[in-house]
């Protein structure tokens, strides 16, 4: 828990300037998934397109440490149970990403949670 943040029944809020907004109109259609790739690791966001193993995501986090989810498969149904553990840097506007080897649709629950970790940064 952040010392900005607020826990009530087991759920950490977090300041609304905090939150990542997402601009609903260009995404309409998308689907948000999580993608792990060969060699730079794990991103989510929103599928623009998919062309054998390349694939294009718009505003994208990668998900370079997670906690409070077992496996991807987990992360993607249900979020993450204590995002504030969870190293997720900022969100990128495009990203165009090699080598998929997986790509797993999301849960609006889990999008959620992705969505209110904190932005990692040093």
């Amino acid at each position: 828990m952040t010392n900005k943040s607020i826990v009530i029944d087991g759920i950490e809020y977090i300041p609304a300037d905090e939150a990542i907004k997402v601009d609903a109109k260009k995404l309409k259609g998308m689907k948000y998934v999580i993608v792990r790739t060969y060699s730079a690791g794990v991103h989510a966001g929103y599928l623009e397109k998919k062309i054998g193993q390349n694939v294009i995501l718009k505003n994208a986090r990668r998900l370079w440490y997670w906690d409070g989810a077992s496996t991807l498969s987990q992360l993607a149904m249900e979020g993450v149970s204590k995002p504030e553990n969870c190293k997720f840097p900022c969100e990128v506007d495009t990203i165009e990403l090699d080598q998929c080897i997986e790509v797993i649709d999301c849960k609006k629950k889990a999008q959620d949670s992705i969505n209110l970790v904190k932005i990692w940064k040093q």
